[in-house]
């Protein structure tokens, strides 16, 4: 599923437990790379500002300050709503590819039931693209959202897909992406890479979450690692250049070393900023006032 059994939100972003119940103890590969910082200004500004343009009791509300101030407050919340619902639909085109895998594995599955959800909303033709996707490159699924762990820097996750195609493994991540003016799938973040290669540098993955039971990682040597941006209109699947995986790893880890400093910082108990008073006046210097006399 797309909430991983063993992961919670936390203070500190989604972290990990090693057994259900567990103590949590590494962040999740996404809130690592949520350490680095972006620049979403303009967005909200956008969102608010069209949300407030279409917004049909702006005409009354020159007349309402109450009124008014209830348009701005929604507008102000409008980039927060369309990214939970970015993400809410987002964990539904996954959980129906999730089941489409594990109906491919032979696994229990309810595929039919998640398309039936995508269809009663409206998402049918995620679905669609994604079921063309799959006839295209006809992957045979090793492993379906698999959870990771890597004890030497600390991180765990959850991937999406581990599949063989064309007699190449694969690590594979779905991105729910919108579709642009010109009706094309918008375009892969590069942060996928760190994603993708964080997932590679696993060393355990699970094997039963009620009882912690893990086993080595043994994938560790996929040759592709497969971003797949999937839109209403088409299905867009990249690979991460392997010149790069090198340079993204050590990025990665070095974010992961700001979410350990960031935490610290955090838990300190002691003041971090701590009142400063003027110096004491030396006596043997004249005052201030006795310096204008």
């Amino acid at each position: 599923m797309t909430s991983p059994r063993l992961a919670s939100n936390t203070g500190f972003g989604r972290m990990y437990a090693r057994i259900v119940g567990g103590e949590l103890e590494v962040p999740s590969i996404t809130t690592v790379i949520s350490q680095q910082a972006m620049d979403l200004g303009g967005w909200h500004g956008y969102m608010a500002a069209k949300a407030a343009l279409e917004d049909h009791r702006s005409y009354r509300a020159s007349s309402s300050p109450g009124l008014k101030f209830a348009i701005i407050r929604d507008a102000a919340n409008a980039s927060e709503r369309f990214r939970d619902d970015a993400a809410a639909r987002g964990d539904r085109v996954h959980n129906y590819a999730e089941n489409v895998a594990l109906r491919a594995m032979g696994e229990p599955h309810e595929a039919d039931e998640m398309r039936e959800i995508l269809v009663s909303l409206g998402e049918q033709a995620y679905a669609d693209r994604f079921d063309e996707w799959w006839d295209q490159f006809r992957p045979t699924p090793l492993a379906t959202e698999v959870t990771i762990w890597n004890d030497t820097v600390g991180y765990a996750g959850t991937l999406d897909l581990v599949a063989d195609i064309a007699g190449h493994t694969c690590i594979i991540d779905y991105k729910t992406k919108g579709t642009d003016r010109k009706g094309r799938v918008k375009s892969l973040d590069h942060k996928v890479v760190m994603q993708l290669v964080a997932g590679l540098k696993a060393e355990k993955s699970l094997v039963d979450a009620e009882a912690g039971q893990w086993e080595d990682w043994k994938h560790g040597q996929a040759p592709i690692l497969m971003g797949v941006a999937l839109g209403e209109t088409e299905v867009v699947a990249q690979q991460a250049n392997p010149r790069v995986l090198e340079n993204n790893w050590y990025k990665f880890c070095a974010l992961k070393r700001v979410w350990d400093y960031n935490k610290t910082l955090a838990e300190e108990e002691c003041e971090v900023l701590m009142p400063v008073i003027p110096p004491p006046l030396n006596e043997a210097e004249p005052s201030l006032d006795e310096k204008k006399a």
